[in-house]
């Protein structure tokens, strides 16, 4: 397996992976200078692998990532202190992150970040390369649209559908429905910029 993205966020997934006891053969990151990384040898894209996992933050540049590689399989990663239920349904190439918690019914795409301490409820919908920051809440049968960002401690009342591209502020308390491509926040948590613009 390879990790792609040799950054911060690649130090916790390498932690994650070698928790679970999984084999990480490389890193790759196209830094021309970076050559190592706790570790692990940093090499430059080939653009062809049997296994990776993206380790990039922002959702825009992991998914570009993803379109532009030939992988044969992007694994699930979970953290052994997660607590992911069996009836949940998780994507390939998503790392759900210590302390997170997936309930029953939820469903989370493909490329997503489920971060530190962060809760998704039952019954919700998370669509593909969504990252939920860590210690997000969303209570049940909430909606997020694909690309989104939710911010390091928002929480999103039960039944609330964000769109999709958008970027939901720190601490946000969501409780009502968020359009498309806008960035949000505050409390109550009101749009401010639309990012089509």
């Amino acid at each position: 397996m390879i990790v792609y993205g040799a950054s911060g966020h690649a130090k916790v997934v390498l932690d994650i992976l070698e928790t679970c006891g999984k084999k990480v053969d490389f890193i790759v990151d196209d830094n021309p200078d970076l050559y190592e990384l706790l570790g692990y040898p940093v090499k430059r894209n080939t653009g062809s692998y049997d296994e990776a996992i993206i380790a990039i933050g922002s959702s825009t540049i992991r998914k570009k990532i993803v379109q532009s590689l030939e992988v044969r399989k992007f694994p699930v990663v979970i953290h052994p202190s997660a607590l992911v239920s069996s009836r949940a349904a998780v994507g390939e190439g998503t790392v759900v992150m210590q302390g997170a918690i997936v309930q029953s019914c939820a469903r989370v795409g493909k490329h997503c970040i489920i971060n530190t301490g962060a809760s998704v409820d039952h019954d919700c919908e998370i669509s593909d390369f969504v990252h939920i920051a860590p210690h997000a809440t969303l209570s049940g049968a909430v909606k997020v649209g694909a690309g989104t960002w939710i911010g390091v401690g928002a929480v999103v009342k039960q039944g609330v559908r964000i769109g999709a591209n958008c970027m939901i502020g720190a601490g946000s308390v969501v409780v009502k429905d968020i359009p498309d491509n806008v960035t949000a926040y505050g409390n109550p948590c009101r749009v401010v910029t639309n990012n089509n613009i």
